[in-house]
């Protein structure tokens, strides 16, 4: 397993990934174009923590469309990687670079070309000093480049209240399962630091100006796809890994006969399972 801060062998989860990248790429498409429209012409892009390249593909087919310019792929697991990498270079008029390299590192800036816009996706939380690895985000920027971090939101619901099996609210106390198991990973990693700011402030912080966030759902409803219902039994089986042994073992039980493929309550074989979640991206430039 390549090491990671938070402990999680990430290259098992390609598959996973690959399906949320597959669910997501409409909006993923949407928030590219409104993060590249203002760029320059030929702009470099870096994405940091790329994982599987769902958002680096949607970045690379914007810059494609006003001309070109430059993809730079950025992650510290190389079965990621490769994944990301054959994704971009499938896009025209784009050249892809990739790094390997940890977003911690003091010296990304060393490694990384100077960047018109710094793409970071949930990556930051898993980093030992959130400010610091920040501060050294906001490094790769040329004068007038832009940060996008997209941290926070609101959590994906993908079940009914009454799932007709168990105690109602199962969603719920799986969440709740999920924020304990995150805040004891994060008090696991070695030399952690809080960071007891909201991420408009922590932007500010690192000397980012005209700071600012928008938010965009992913919204897909009951009835839905094959492929989107495959996602909310990987969505389960995330939580379930993480969160399990903080639940009653009703709920475990519960959550061993939604995951048993082909069994009578396979989740992936309803169809009143969805997708629907928020994130929020906060937008910093460079002096």
């Amino acid at each position: 397993m390549v090491h990671t801060h938070d402990g999680i062998d990430w290259a098992k989860r390609v598959a996973v990934m690959r399906r949320t990248d597959a669910i997501e790429a409409e909006v993923n498409g949407w928030v590219a174009r409104r993060l590249v429209d203002s760029l320059p012409a030929g702009a470099t892009v870096v994405d940091v923590g790329s994982g599987t390249g769902g958002m680096a593909v949607a970045l690379a087919a914007a810059l494609a469309a006003r001309g070109g310019g430059r993809v730079v792929l950025v992650d510290a697991v190389p079965e990621l990687q490769a994944v990301a990498v054959e994704q971009v270079r499938a896009v025209d008029k784009v050249e892809v670079v990739a790094v390997r390299a940890d977003a911690a590192e003091p010296r990304l800036a060393e490694f990384v070309p100077a960047a018109d816009l710094v793409w970071a996706s949930r990556i930051v939380h898993h980093l030992p000093d959130q400010l610091a690895g920040l501060a050294g985000l906001a490094r790769l920027l040329r004068p007038g480049g832009q940060l996008a971090l997209s941290e926070g939101g609101l959590h994906t619901h993908c079940l009914p209240w009454d799932l007709g099996i168990g105690e109602p609210g199962l969603q719920d106390r799986l969440v709740a399962a999920r924020n304990a198991w995150f805040a004891d990973m994060r008090a696991a990693i070695d030399g952690a630091v809080r960071l007891p700011i909201g991420w408009n402030r922590a932007l500010t912080d690192v000397g980012l100006r005209d700071v600012t966030a928008f938010s965009y759902l992913v919204d897909l409803p009951a009835p839905a796809t094959e492929q989107v219902r495959e996602s909310v039994a990987d969505w389960l089986a995330w939580l379930a890994a993480v969160g399990a042994d903080r639940l009653p073992e009703s709920d475990r039980d519960i959550l061993e006969r939604l995951l048993t493929r082909d069994g009578p309550d396979w989740v992936a074989a309803r169809d009143d399972v969805f997708v629907l979640n928020a994130s929020t991206v906060h937008l910093g430039h460079a002096a």
